[in-house]
């Protein structure tokens, strides 16, 4: 039977919490183990820390509330972290935070003295607002042409309304305030849809929203 290509919600709250090590939790969203992608919440209680750790594959990740800090930088509640491919680092939070992330590939363990490429913080204060469509704006986050994937912070107003179009790869939505909807139902703050590749819907938002949209491929009218 072929697979669905309808979006879906995913209810966070429905969700357990799984001890990763101690201090840090984590509530597994979606995986998909042919790109070796996932999307996944992460808790941080204060104190905590990730130990030395390799990126084989890239990690972006939002901060929900609280803070992270590793050896390039903190990224703070409404900021975005990037842990490109071979980064290698360690993770604290001195208070405690939520975290919001998708990663591609998995962690390794580093030997004494390696080394690779810096993590980044990006601060959403710092990007302008562009219009994507009526009512409609997106503040560009991050771009990687060679993967075409790419994340926005997007801003409904009220009644705006995305027209039907068809996802020509996949899309994963975790909305931060107000709420939209599609076909599969209303998607609410705090929890994520995920939009497969061939998805055909539209999306409205009657009272606006504010939403993380990460995006590989491209649309096309439908």
């Amino acid at each position: 039977m072929a697979e669905s290509t309808a979006s879906r919600i995913v209810e966070v709250s429905e969700i357990a919490w799984q001890k990763v090590l101690p201090g840090i939790l984590a509530k597994p969203l979606w995986s998909d183990t042919a790109t070796k992608r996932r999307a996944q919440l992460t808790r941080f209680e204060p104190g905590s820390k990730l130990n030395n750790h390799r990126h084989d594959g890239d990690e972006i990740l939002y901060v929900i509330e609280g803070a992270i800090t590793d050896e390039f930088g903190t990224v703070t509640a409404g900021n975005v972290g990037y842990r490109p491919n071979g980064c290698v680092h360690s993770v604290t939070s001195t208070n405690g935070a939520t975290v919001f992330a998708v990663i591609t590939g998995e962690v390794a363990p580093v030997k004494d003295g390696e080394q690779g490429p810096a993590s980044k913080v990006i601060k959403l204060n710092e990007i302008a607002w562009v219009e994507a469509l009526p009512g409609i704006k997106q503040k560009p986050i991050f771009n990687d042409k060679e993967t075409h994937r790419r994340l926005v912070l997007a801003r409904f107003e009220p009644g705006a309304k995305l027209g039907r179009h068809r996802h020509v790869g996949d899309e994963i939505v975790f909305v931060l305030e107000g709420s939209n909807a599609d076909e599969s139902g209303e998607l609410v703050v705090g929890n994520m849809n995920y939009r497969p590749n061939g998805c055909t819907h539209t999306v409205s938002s009657v009272n606006g929203a504010t939403a993380l949209a990460f995006v590989t491929g491209t649309v096309e009218p439908a």
